[in-house]
């Protein structure tokens, strides 16, 4: 699978221009991904300079992108005169995206285990009901 993730504010805290910290567990999580053979491209506003700053950031933890901001490596966007920033993934990582980015381990199921966050969500609340003692009094 193609996953475009992005930089400030989910791979780490938005701090931009600097680099904030990184958010728990997302380091481990791309380490995983690509282990799991994913193709991972950086999707960043980040251009020059911050840029450079970002992958190599990544690059010192050990996660090594498949392209930046390109769909693949060997993207020529200084001759590509059809040249899009729009990028062909499957899916998108953004602290932007409609309801907020959940935490990684829930991002990594999602992905591992091909469910929507609503699945995910709804079988996280029967496991806790399922856990939660009834009263002997209370029918339900």
């Amino acid at each position: 699978m193609v996953i475009a993730i992005d930089f400030d504010g989910t791979i780490v805290e938005h701090r931009y221009p600097e680099i904030g910290r990184e958010k728990p567990f997302a380091i481990e999580t791309l380490k995983q991904l690509i282990k799991d053979r994913h193709q991972l491209i950086l999707w960043t506003v980040r251009e020059g300079r911050l840029l450079d700053e970002a992958v190599e950031w990544c690059r010192q933890r050990g996660v090594e992108f498949y392209a930046v901001n390109k769909d693949f490596p060997e993207e020529d966007t200084e001759k590509n005169r059809h040249y899009s920033r729009k990028l062909k993934a499957d899916l998108f990582i953004d602290d932007r995206n409609l309801g907020g980015l959940p935490d990684w381990g829930t991002i990594y199921r999602i992905i591992n285990e091909r469910k929507s966050l609503a699945q995910i969500l709804e079988e996280e609340m029967e496991e806790q009901d399922s856990r939660t003692p009834r009263k002997r009094w209370w029918p339900f």
